[in-house]
């Protein structure tokens, strides 16, 4: 079967799907991933084609307020429709819609005929147990935790509203609008599995059935894979050190956070990988390596704690190797993921961005690495996600959906 793979947004928001489809592909599947160009190599290293979308993130700038991330949203998501129906055409028996790609999924699904699933690294659908992912930490009781989350799905509609009536009409389908169709297909159970864990979040009471959570899938590393000989080095050199890094967010701004890091480990007494990352983190020194695109498989393990966005999947990571976090949100779903990670105890409280100081960031590693409660909780962690089976999951509901 041909499987295509849909997702599109940051390196976060792809990563995973390398690995869930290297899983299909082993369970005797054709699978392609679709992805804005830079992601090719990605999807190359996990053995899946590739399928370029028309879109990049990085053209609409790093954004941290919420009314220019929206701005920016609209902007990516106009140029994502334009390739989306092209992507399918080149071969596609079942799709597997991200959360950022289902809202035009759907449409091509119902020109075509084509089957989809939905797979989704971050629970949309409304729930009385949290406010939505994209509006902060604070619950707002359940009655305002549901109103609030229908209203970040209203949002969301209105940033594909003119997507989707561009993609319509070149698919020459009448009139329909986002909302309604995302209404429809609620209606209609189409059936979701959420790549997250249930160790840090757990799936809502108030979920219908069709929403599952199967737990967190991790990209795609090529079997036998190394760690880069200066970093086996620095890693043997000394105990554990701390990772600082800031992923795909933070662009231009690696001087000064690298100013921050360097002295909030020295403040700390400890030793300190940067992961260069958008932001260009770098420093030199005996105790501190700048490194490049390292598999966080392979690293995390080997690490006293890890200074992280808290995006999704970088959450996913840390506690997959069972150590603590210091999470350090930017924007979006970050400080809720950086919230759960306080919560269930793998983390002390998040520095939020905007106010991260040497001196902030210096206090949050020495509790972070010097209390073990920290390191506990992450540990228990790490053993409930290892038998979550996330990509099995996924493979198990694909053959059920097309047997």
């Amino acid at each position: 079967m041909r499987i295509l793979i849909a997702t599109a947004g940051s390196r976060g928001d792809v990563a995973p799907y390398t690995g869930l489809g290297a899983a299909l592909r082993e369970a005797g599947h054709d699978v392609a991933l679709a992805a804005t160009g830079s992601f090719a190599p990605l999807a190359e290293e996990a053995g899946l084609q590739f399928r370029p979308l028309p879109a990049d993130p990085r053209a609409h700038g790093d954004v941290q307020d919420k009314r220019a991330l929206m701005r920016a949203a609209a902007a990516f998501v106009a140029d994502l429709g334009e390739g989306f129906a092209d992507a399918v055409a080149e071969g596609t028996d079942l799709l597997l819609l991200s959360a950022t790609t289902a809202p035009l999924g759907w449409h091509v699904a119902e020109a075509t005929g084509i089957p989809s699933l939905g797979v989704y690294v971050q629970p949309t659908a409304p729930t009385g147990d949290f406010a939505p992912t994209v509006t902060g930490t604070r619950s707002l009781g359940r009655i305002g935790n549901r109103t609030a989350g229908r209203f970040a799905l209203h949002m969301t509609d209105r940033v594909f509203t003119p997507a989707v009536i561009r993609l319509r009409e070149r698919l020459e389908l009448p009139p329909l609008s986002a909302a309604r169709m995302r209404r429809r297909r609620s209606t209609g159970a189409w059936p979701v599995l959420h790549g997250f864990s249930t160790a840090l979040l757990p799936r809502p009471t108030d979920w219908s059935p069709h929403l599952r959570v199967t737990g967190a899938w991790s990209p795609y590393v090529t079997p036998g894979r190394r760690l880069p000989d200066g970093l086996e080095d620095f890693l043997a050199a000394g105990p554990p050190p701390v990772l600082v890094g800031f992923g795909s967010m933070a662009d231009g701004e690696g001087e000064r956070l690298s100013e921050i890091a360097v002295q909030a480990l020295r403040r700390a007494g400890l030793r300190g990988v940067l992961q260069s990352g958008s932001a260009g983190l770098a420093a030199d020194g005996d105790d501190v390596l700048t490194v490049g695109d390292i598999p966080h498989a392979l690293l995390f393990p080997r690490l006293a704690a890890v200074v992280h966005h808290a995006g999704a999947g970088t959450a996913a990571a840390v506690l997959r190797a069972g150590i603590p976090s210091v999470p350090v949100p930017v924007a979006a779903d970050q400080p809720f993921w950086a919230a759960r990670l306080a919560a269930i105890g793998a983390a002390p409280p998040p520095v939020p961005y905007r106010t991260l100081t040497g001196e902030r960031l210096a206090g949050a590693l020495t509790a972070a690495v010097r209390d073990p409660s920290f390191g506990q909780a992450s540990a228990a962690a790490s053993r409930h996600m290892a038998v979550e089976n996330g990509t099995d999951a996924v493979v198990t509901a694909v053959r059920r959906l097309v047997g």
